[in-house]
């Protein structure tokens, strides 16, 4: 394996005749040899494909490794618009690849983000060749943390995506004109630079004046928009069972698609697929062991992952038994799930997810900042602030993908509980460990005198020096409001799986905004495409016998 010989830009026809381009890495040898594929936006070379998939040492233990710039990217022709050609362009690449020199005419795909989602779209279109993907760090609907959240823009990824995505195209458009070239990408990068500085504050947020500006595609929220049936362009959920192939799939709990993952690994399983899953507390582009504030030890590294060896090589053993020369797809009930669980800070081995041990546990928001498992039994006046759009609450960590001054993972919550328009309850110090893994919601019972506004709840985990750390959050848009009329409305959290330890409180945030994550409601009930005024929201959340605000978490009982 010691002599890898490697073809730089190999094209392939598509079927409409545009023509894709690819790095081929072979093994030393004569072969054949089963492929590995990469199908990504970024560039080829790039430190984002490095950190998937390291073609050297995957040429090395005898694959036939394919990276391919996608249509409109870098050393690939045609237009670049995001999602469209991915189905087509996967099935006819998996075709192409599968028919190189070499060959053993079975193909396996890889990566993450994007080039997650590109697997999952080759494999709906079903090549025949296309035996098994590996997708990390994906998600499964775009409207659950790719262009939406609960009915909130992304904003936090669209915008600075959108930007450093156009850089490429203006390239491409100036070739020939240096002058427009410099011009052209002096103000990209300036708009880039400047997201965190004011640029994201720019409105309307639902139709971003730097993407005009510009005149760049955008991450898609835009279009989808426009054009509904495009939207299925790059969307898994509802088509899992049209995937008859094993699948491993890699999130992290401060990911912004970790719940995506987790549907996706559910809805196979569910579909009967073989499916393995590893969840680490890792945000989207950091799998090291310290991710915002907090040293989750060295086993939580994935060159590490708790004595189990590096992550890329667990990927690599389980393509070669799903593709290799003997290589069989395993039977469904063979997948593996393999969970980190902060806190404890340990790895743990399940046969399932969701974890059909844990309990919905109510903990119940109360007067004075309480959190408690007792519901209220008398009346409790309720709770007030203001939101005001033009001063929304500042991102704080989470799991996040947004513009580089703001860090994803678990940091120091002080500023934002300082806050007048956050309301804070806090349980008594726990007596003993409590783990908590799965599916997190807040129900609140609220009301708003706007017409539209939002809700977000915030679940931290404060420690024994009364510093509070972000665990998990979720937001809910709430269009149509009946002014001042109380109303039930449910915040997915999404999923995770910590201890609070013993001595350790438990503790909710609740208020109506986290910006520039998710853009900010202007409370007008206006278009998000159109709106570009806002006013002033007086919010109030109850907690009272009829009305019991409460965030639900899944309790672990001890073994």
């Amino acid at each position: 394996m010691a002599e890898i010989q490697i073809e730089f830009d190999v094209p392939a026809q598509m079927r409409d005749g545009t023509v894709l381009r690819a790095d081929v890495y072979r093994p030393g040898g004569t072969g054949p040899w089963p492929v590995l594929m990469v199908r990504l936006p970024y560039g080829k070379q790039s430190p984002l494909m490095a950190a998937m998939l390291d073609p050297l040492a995957a040429a090395r233990r005898g694959f036939l490794v394919v990276i391919q710039d996608t249509r409109g990217r870098f050393a690939s022709e045609g237009p670049w618009e995001p999602w469209t050609y991915e189905e087509s362009d996967g099935y006819d690449t998996v075709r192409w690849a599968a028919a190189l020199p070499g060959s053993n005419g079975s193909v396996g795909m890889c990566g993450g983000s994007y080039f997650g989602n590109t697997q999952w779209m080759a494999a709906l279109s079903k090549p025949p060749e296309l035996k098994a993907i590996a997708p990390m760090v994906t998600w499964s609907d775009p409207d659950d943390g790719l262009w939406t959240r609960g009915g909130a823009i992304e904003l936090g990824i669209t915008a600075p995506w959108s930007l450093m995505m156009g850089a490429d195209m203006l390239m491409r458009r100036h070739s020939s004109d240096l002058n427009g070239l410099v011009s052209g990408i002096t103000g990209l990068v300036q708009d880039l630079d400047g997201l965190a500085g004011g640029g994201y504050g720019e409105l309307p947020s639902g139709r971003f004046p730097a993407f005009a500006r510009h005149e760049i595609p955008e991450l898609g929220y835009e279009r989808s928009r426009r054009e509904p049936e495009w939207a299925a362009s790059c969307r898994v959920a509802g088509r899992h069972d049209e995937v008859d192939l094993p699948t491993f799939q890699v999130g992290g709990w401060y990911d912004i698609f970790a719940q995506g993952t987790l549907d996706n690994f559910t809805a196979m399983r569910g579909a009967g697929r073989s499916a393995t899953l590893v969840m680490g507390p890792w945000a989207h582009t950091n799998q090291r062991n310290v991710v915002g504030d907090v040293n989750f030890g060295f086993a939580a590294n994935s060159d590490f992952m708790g004595m189990r060896g590096r992550l890329i090589d667990m990927q690599l053993d389980w393509f070669q038994g799903t593709i290799g020369e003997n290589g069989e797809a395993p039977e469904p009930d063979t997948g593996k799930v393999l969970l980190f669980v902060m806190g404890v800070n340990q790895w743990r081995e399940e046969t399932e997810w969701p974890l059909s041990r844990a309990v919905d546990t109510d903990f119940h928001l109360r007067t004075d900042g309480r959190l408690t498992l007792e519901p209220p039994s008398t009346a409790e006046s309720a709770e007030e602030f203001t939101y005001d759009p033009m001063d929304p609450v500042p991102t704080t960590g989470g799991a996040l993908l947004i513009a580089e001054e703001f860090r994803p993972g678990p940091l120091d919550q002080s500023a934002v509980e300082a806050r007048d328009d956050v309301l804070v309850f806090t349980t008594e110090p726990l007596a003993e460990d409590l783990e908590v893994t799965g599916r997190v919601r807040a129900v609140l019972f609220a009301a708003t005198d706007g017409v539209s506004t939002d809700w977000v709840a915030r679940l931290c985990d404060v420690d024994e020096n009364s510093v509070s750390r972000n665990v998990a959050d979720g937001i809910v848009r709430v269009r149509a409001a009946p002014p001042g009329e109380a109303a039930e409305h449910v915040v997915d959290l999404w999923s995770t799986s910590i201890v609070f330890r013993a001595g350790h409180r438990i503790r909710v945030q609740i208020t109506s905004s986290n910006f520039p994550r998710w853009d900010r409601n202007l409370n007008t009930g206006e278009p998000e495409e159109t709106a570009a005024t806002g006013r002033v929201a007086h919010q109030q959340v109850f907690h009272d016998p009829a009305r019991p605000s409460r965030i639900v978490l899944p309790v672990v009982p001890p073994a």
